[in-house]
């Protein structure tokens, strides 16, 4: 094999011929392509049909892209008019059926220069009509009788701004793309998936499935190499998850929680409630796991308000009861606040020692809580990710909660595994609900629990779209509800593309609120993610305490705040929110005995999509129904936490409308895994070499 092929996956992007030391730089920080093996993984995303000539009477609106070949009759400069300032060129392309016009607006001196009448053109491009006349604007031409071969299906590659005005358009990325493929044979490409998997799904070799998606010879052919490539990101992660799973299943060591002791059962026997079924059992199967000699690792899915947080608690207890410490870490200060006065309450009187950790408790306090930890007199330790600080030694840490678990990054979950000789027991808690497609594919590796009921008693939240022309009626009801006593959200989105315009937005609402809820009669917080966290903390809780009647705030209060006294969420322009998120911000409020609302305030005229949104929150409340039907209108990649995960970043592959292909991937992982735990079968090889090198990019041990 030659030098340069055993380097293709790492040669750098700058030695590609017709890059250079400028355009690479370009493509490192706008497509974050470094090397060969990026350039390859480029995939285009549409193709232009070049295989066909239209004959021009034939061109039709409903056609985008469309090549044709005739004579140049004529060509003729139009100077601007007062239907348009723009100066542009004219050309008539005649064939044997009809005309086209040829335009072009910007460069036309440089075209008219090499434009030639009486000369035959090969032309491609987008296609419009204007007062019925089929019209190309800015072409691309070509010599009919020198078309480049090879091309008959042109690939369409992502491109920006920048890297357009350095020559790497579409067709620029296409020319580097088949320069690089000059010098690659197919078999340079290292094969990833074993032969039996490949005949099984009837798969395209790896390294004929590369060439045919960048310069396929057929539509056909296309699909083919693009259900390969799908098949193998959504196989390699399958594999890479059941490995885990099975690691943790069979290989790691786990505490042992023998009894249900006195702690436990004195809770559970003095509660003001009856646990729900599911409630019941969720702790079965956490009391199974934390029997079997190997470490849990758990997923407790529950909608806002289904009681997770007690579920915790009693399982922590069990921890206790067994001569070990728990903990529980949550995203925020606030919450891991409300965590620690909730736990207090209902643990009152019983013999445990709690303590709350967060970055605001210092000096003597601090120094008192951590020789607790290191002790072990202190048995339950809430905090935020100030438990995963060096200077955190717990004497032995049996369970480790985490809240609200998207919130966290892998590292500083994984950090937790360190605090103790024997990884504890991880129980990670969201009230996200996770549609069933994207548990699998992202937290496969964890058993999955749910609390699919809601307390008996718990209160229906009213939800109502109203449109913004009837804003001040919508104000006027949220004074009525403040006079009888309660409190009230009003939630502004974050536009993500500007810190700026979110901050501009939220203050000139915030000016707006004032207007309506003048002071002293009303009192209003405000809170949004430019606040210090101690003014931001500040503000929240005297909203919590009941000191001011109306919270004007981004998303940041969208997870944990518990005001059962706040019975009115308002949510500002919520066609701009995602469905998971309207329903968590919804989640803040139904949480006490009086009648709750959450009203949809938009824009008069609205999409399709933002309509179908706000019509789903308006006939639901059902948690897992709405995160389905996010996970269909949006994508896997824009659902919380997903990126996070490492899993999801894929190319090619949806798991929505890939979910078929989804199935047969993770049969064949789980299968192969089962039959090869280690993959030292000869066969399998070529699977392991390449989880091996993809092992050096990313830690998938420490996942959890």
């Amino acid at each position: 094999m030659p030098a340069y092929a055993t380097s293709i996956w790492s040669i750098p992007v700058e030695y590609i011929k017709g890059v250079g030391p400028q355009r690479a730089e370009l493509l490192k920080k706008e497509l974050r392509i470094f090397t060969g093996r990026d350039l390859l993984m480029l995939f285009p995303y549409r193709y232009y049909d070049r295989s066909e000539i239209t004959p021009i009477a034939r061109l039709t609106a409903d056609q985008e892209y469309v090549q044709v070949k005739g004579l140049i009759t004529q060509i003729h400069q139009t100077e601007g008019t007062r239907w348009s300032s723009t100066a542009r060129l004219v050309a008539e392309l005649h064939d044997d059926t009809g005309f086209v016009q040829l335009i072009w607006f910007n460069g036309w001196q440089w075209v008219k220069k090499s434009l030639l009448t009486g000369k035959t053109y090969l032309v491609f491009g987008r296609l419009s009509f204007f007062n019925g006349i089929p019209q190309i604007v800015h072409p691309e031409l070509s010599d009919p009788h020198q078309a480049q071969a090879g091309w008959a299906f042109e690939p369409v590659y992502p491109s920006t701004e920048k890297l357009r005005a350095r020559g790497l358009n579409s067709r620029g990325m296409a020319r580097i793309m088949a320069a690089f493929w000059e010098k690659i044979r197919e078999n340079d490409i290292p094969e990833n998936i074993p032969v039996s998997v490949r005949e099984t799904y009837q798969l395209m070799d790896r390294g004929k499935a590369f060439r045919a998606i960048h310069f396929p010879g057929s539509w056909q052919e296309a699909e083919v190499a693009r259900r390969r490539l799908k098949f193998e990101e959504l196989f390699l992660s399958q594999v890479r998850i059941a490995m885990l799973r099975n690691t943790h299943h069979h290989e790691s060591k786990g505490w042992v929680f023998q009894q249900v002791g006195e702690l436990f059962n004195s809770l559970y026997n003095r509660l003001p409630f009856s646990l729900t079924e599911a409630q019941k059992r969720v702790i079965r199967e956490i009391r199974r796991d934390t029997l079997s000699g190997h470490q849990m690792n758990r997923l407790l899915q529950g909608d806002v308000g289904s009681g997770k947080t007690i579920v915790a608690l009693l399982v922590m207890l069990l921890a206790v009861d067994n001569g070990f410490q728990a903990c529980l870490m949550a995203p925020t200060e606030i919450l891991a606040q409300q965590h620690y006065r909730h736990i207090t309450e209902l643990l009152e009187g019983l013999p445990v020692e709690v303590a709350l950790l967060t970055g605001n408790v210092r000096g003597q306090q601090r120094k008192q809580i951590l020789e607790g930890i290191t002790s072990g007199s202190i048995q339950l330790l809430i905090g935020t990710h100030a438990l995963i600080e060096d200077t955190v030694q717990f004497a032995r840490l049996g369970l480790a909660v985490i809240d609200e678990q998207h919130r966290f990054g892998v590292a500083q979950r994984a950090a937790l595994w360190e605090k103790s000789e024997i990884p504890p027991h991880v129980l990670v808690m969201t009230a996200t609900p996770i549609p069933r497609t994207l548990a699998m594919t992202v937290y496969g590796d964890l058993d999955v629990s749910v609390i699919d009921q809601l307390p008996p008693g718990r209160k229906k939240i009213i939800t109502v779209h109203r449109t913004s022309d009837r804003r001040h009626q919508v104000m006027d009801f949220v004074k009525s509800q403040i006079r009888q006593g309660r409190q009230a959200y009003i939630v502004y989105p974050l536009i993500e593309e500007s810190e700026k315009l979110d901050y501009e937005n939220l203050m000139r609402g915030y000016e707006e609120v004032k207007a309506y809820f003048p002071e002293p009669d009303f009192r209003i917080s405000m809170v949004h993610g430019q606040q210090s966290p101690e003014v931001r903390n500040t503000n929240m809780q005297r909203f919590v305490q009941g000191i001011t009647h109306i919270m004007v705030a981004t998303t940041v209060i969208e997870v944990g705040v518990h005001v059962p006294n706040a019975t009115i969420m308002v949510i500002e322009s919520a066609e701009k929110f995602g469905l998971s998120q309207l329903h968590q911000l919804r989640g803040r409020v139904g949480r006490g005995e009086h009648a709750s609302y959450c009203i949809l305030l938009t824009a008069p005229e609205i999409g399709k999509e933002a309509m179908e949104r706000i019509r789903v929150m308006t006939q639901t409340d059902n948690g897992f129904l709405i995160a389905e039907k996010d996970l269909q209108l949006r994508g896997p990649g824009d659902i919380e936490g997903t990126r996070q995960s490492g899993v999801m970043e894929f190319k090619l592959a949806d798991v929505v409308k890939d979910n078929d292909l989804l199935m047969q991937a993770r049969e064949a992982a789980l299968r192969l895994v089962e039959q090869d735990p280690l993959l030292m079968q000869p066969e399998n090889q070529c699977l392991l070499n390449w989880l091996q090198q993809d092992h050096k990019k990313n830690n998938w041990s420490k996942i959890s």
